[in-house]
């Protein structure tokens, strides 16, 4: 119970009365009443109800809630010990399955899955758009019938005109899935569609239309909503697809404006009228310029938030009151090329450890569970590819290309997308976590997707632990490359470990670019520590082609090393016996 609700897979634990465990748990984490009760009040659509015990037991109890596919909750059931996780309802359009998988991967457990698509390792078409970020229409019964398909091997094609295609990438999209082509398609339409268009069928909508609003003082919230329903129709685009609203500073205080969008979930991009009349328009208005002090507002805000090749859907469109309501509205709506929802986004930095899996920590293995897509230096990805699901998308990159990375995963979170950026070692030594950091900094706070870092074991950690405990006194890291800080610092942070006797960790130590940086070092080291220092050389660490060996300060083999290698140098305390390196503490 405790650690569901520590890594947040629940906000609150239900027990009934006089259960023990309630000594053990926070008032405020703990919601103590008939067993009934609690799953009567929260049986609902999107919520979660993980139930600790026997399968037969739990559907007993919730049989007499049980409604419709479209509105039930998600329902799992763990095993005392969390070794086995079932879901039992809701197992792809509330997310139990994805939920068990998370969970299994956090917690060290197995997902028991029995769902065709999960058995078939096909890609859960009717659930499968949630994690990049997209909305999906609300027909059920097609969903059924495409699903129901889908279990016969029957052909499922797509038409796809907004958001990301890179889900087509994964292996269970490309196995089972073709592109719509009406020359070559037996099929009249399409089995499903991904974009902002109404469409009378399947269909997931990406973030992509942007609503420019304008409006008379105190307008009722009714008109805005009357005049938002009627531009949709009329335009034949998706409300699904709303990225968000967009207007003038000056309506920021606006009471039905704010109201709406709260209501409805929607975020509202505000524009100066200096930004605004920057902006070419097809409908400029005297009467609005005389105003507010621009030509448009709907119009213009749409654009400025649809962005760089932005185009408008819809043109501006007025709507005045009537009987009952004040005010007038007027829409626009523009769509952008890429998605946007950072709220629907995470962006993960994950440790991936020294290379072999069974050092990956289980909150890592969480963190890639969670995510649609996977970013990464190839090497890296190839070493986790054995726990990449069919449903998850991979995108490899290049060495020294690591801001690219981090600005294509930051970008995708933007999206609304369940991200991995991926790190060899821990992520916030020399990985990707700081640069990621910096470039989410740059953002406004309110446009950040969700941002964790998931710490790995560094590889001077595993080396330490391959021959002994050298760092069981104070120790630090240094890396020699130059490429990114001037030698001059690097030196003098070599003096000044060596005079206060830390034990050091060099990374990055030598190249074919730089050869000479690690024979300055052990030229300051030895000022400070005699030639019989010991000095760790450990090359591949945690891989198949992992090299250890202990030599000495003095004759320490410098042709040996490369990029793949690093070196621990012990202080004038560290001893090496029986092949063991030892830093004592003192105790």
């Amino acid at each position: 119970m405790k650690r569901l609700l520590s890594r947040g897979h629940v906000d609150l634990v239900g027990l009934p009365p006089n259960e023990t465990l309630a000594e053990n748990l926070q008032s405020n984490d703990l919601v103590v009443a008939p067993l009934k009760e609690i799953i009567q009040k929260n049986w609902q659509s999107g919520s979660v109800l993980i139930f600790v015990g026997a399968i037969g037991a739990v559907v007993r109890m919730i049989s007499p809630f049980i409604k419709c596919k479209e509105t039930d909750p998600a329902v799992l059931v763990l095993d005392s010990e969390a070794k086995n996780i079932v879901p039992i309802l809701g197992a792809h359009n509330a997310g139990a399955e994805k939920i068990a998988l998370n969970i299994s991967e956090d917690l060290g457990g197995n997902a028991v899955l029995t769902g065709f698509s999960a058995t078939n390792l096909l890609l859960p078409l009717d659930s499968y758009g949630y994690v990049w970020g997209w909305k999906r229409s609300k027909e059920f019964l097609q969903w059924k019938k495409l699903m129901i398909s889908q279990s016969r091997g029957e052909t499922i094609s797509f038409f796809q005109d907004a958001g990301s295609k890179l889900w087509e990438t994964s292996k269970a999209a490309s196995t089972t899935l073709i592109p719509f082509d009406s020359q070559s398609c037996r099929q009249e339409k399409p089995s499903f569609y991904i974009g902002s268009n109404s469409f009378d069928g399947c269909s997931w909508h990406p973030p992509v239309l942007w609503v420019g609003v304008g409006c008379e003082r105190n307008t009722s919230k009714n008109l805005l909503k009357k005049a938002l329903e009627d531009s949709f129709d009329r335009s034949g685009l998706a409300k699904e697809s709303i990225a968000g609203f967009a207007t003038i500073d000056l309506k920021a205080n606006e009471p039905a404006l704010i109201s709406l969008s709260e209501s409805e979930e929607i975020p509202i991009n505000f524009f100066s009228r200096e930004e605004l009349r920057k902006v070419s328009v097809p409908n400029p208005s005297s009467l609005v310029q005389r105003e507010v002090g621009t030509a448009s507002v709907a119009e213009a805000a749409s654009l400025l938030s649809a962005g760089k090749g932005g185009i408008l859907k819809l043109e501006k469109t007025i709507f005045h009151s009537d009987r009952d309501n004040q005010g007038a509205v007027t829409i626009a709506i523009a769509q952008s090329v890429k998605p946007f929802a950072p709220g629907l986004g995470e962006l993960h930095v994950v440790g991936s450890g020294p290379g072999d899996l069974s050092l990956l920590t289980c909150d890592a293995r969480f963190a890639l569970s969670k995510s649609a897509a996977w970013i990464g230096y190839k090497r890296y990805l190839d070493l986790l590819e054995p726990l990449r699901r069919k449903d998850q998308t991979r995108i490899d990159g290049e060495l020294t290309f690591e801001k690219q990375r981090c600005a294509q995963a930051l970008e995708l979170a933007l999206e609304g997308t369940c991200v991995s950026l991926i790190s060899s070692g821990e992520s916030g030594i020399y990985g990707m976590a700081g640069l990621a950091l910096e470039l989410l900094l740059q953002l406004p706070e309110k446009d950040r997707p969700n941002f964790d870092v998931h710490p790995g074991i560094s590889a001077f950690q595993l080396a330490a632990a391959k021959v002994g405990a050298p760092l069981m006194n104070d120790f630090c890291s240094i890396s020699l490359s130059d490429c990114l800080l001037p030698w001059e610092k690097i030196e003098a942070r070599l003096e000044a470990a060596s005079i206060a006797d830390f034990v050091i960790a060099l990374y990055n130590p030598k190249s074919k670019a730089r050869y000479w940086q690690l024979e300055r070092a052990f030229e300051l080291l030895l000022k400070h520590r005699s030639a019989e220092t010991p000095v760790l050389l450990a090359r591949q660490v945690g891989r198949k082609d992992e090299k250890i060996e202990i030599h000495q300060l003095g004759s320490f083999p410098i042709d040996q090393v490369d990029m793949l290698s690093i070196l621990l140098i012990g202080n004038t305390m560290s001893v090496v016996q029986d092949g063991l390196f030892l830093t004592p503490r003192g105790y």
